[in-house]
């Protein structure tokens, strides 16, 4: 007969060596395989696809989308809204799970979408307020929004609530605002535009 107190230890140490092999395997060779040929092969992406300023120091990710707002009139009062800084391209709505007070960029903690319904009464609310705002702030002395020109993408937020990119339309739709207020040439704006667009097939900047 086997002995059972036999047969349990070889059992458990059979166990404890599979888990100690694992361990090694999974937890430390295969991160450190896979982190060294991320690094070698694709640096930029393995390290979050920073964006750095001309000093060297990270300003934000290519992944993350950003807003460019005015200085707020009181900093320490958390009730005042930040109004858009109209000198620039405007990102779509960030709308997510969480808020965080660290990241002053883009207001999220937590990447998600709302998960509201297209007759959620909310949701219709901003949708109807974003893209009155969008008409009001994007229409120039010279051009005119019109309310079914503005895409969709300008009044609702991505599914990750964090997406950086904007469609072509949106963009062009910025074009007249961000010339005027920066006292530019229409056409020199638009060929920046056209500079910075990425996936043409997809429309996407």
């Amino acid at each position: 007969m086997n002995n059972p107190v036999g047969t349990t230890a070889r059992l458990l140490g059979a166990g404890l060596r599979a888990l100690l092999a694992l361990t090694v395997i999974c937890g430390v060779l295969y991160p450190l395989a896979v982190t060294g040929i991320s690094q070698a092969a694709f640096p930029d992406k393995a390290n979050g696809s920073e964006i750095r300023d001309g000093g060297g120091r990270v300003v934000g990710s290519s992944l993350i989308g950003q807003t460019y707002d005015l200085a707020k009139q009181d900093p320490n009062d958390p009730e005042e809204a930040a109004a858009p800084d109209l000198r620039w391209f405007q990102p779509r709505p960030s709308l997510g799970l969480g808020s965080n007070t660290v990241n002053r960029q883009y207001s999220l903690l937590v990447s998600g979408a709302t998960n509201e319904a297209a007759d959620n009464p909310d949701l219709v609310r901003r949708v109807t307020a974003a893209k009155a705002a969008v008409v009001g702030a994007n229409s120039t002395a010279g051009f005119k929004v019109r309310p079914e020109d503005v895409p969709a993408d300008a009044v609702t937020s991505s599914g990750s609530g964090l997406d950086p990119d904007i469609s072509l339309a949106y963009a062009e739709l910025q074009i007249h605002r961000v010339a005027e207020r920066n006292h530019l040439d229409v056409l020199r704006v638009k060929h920046v535009l056209e500079l910075n667009t990425a996936l043409k097939a997809l429309g996407t900047v």
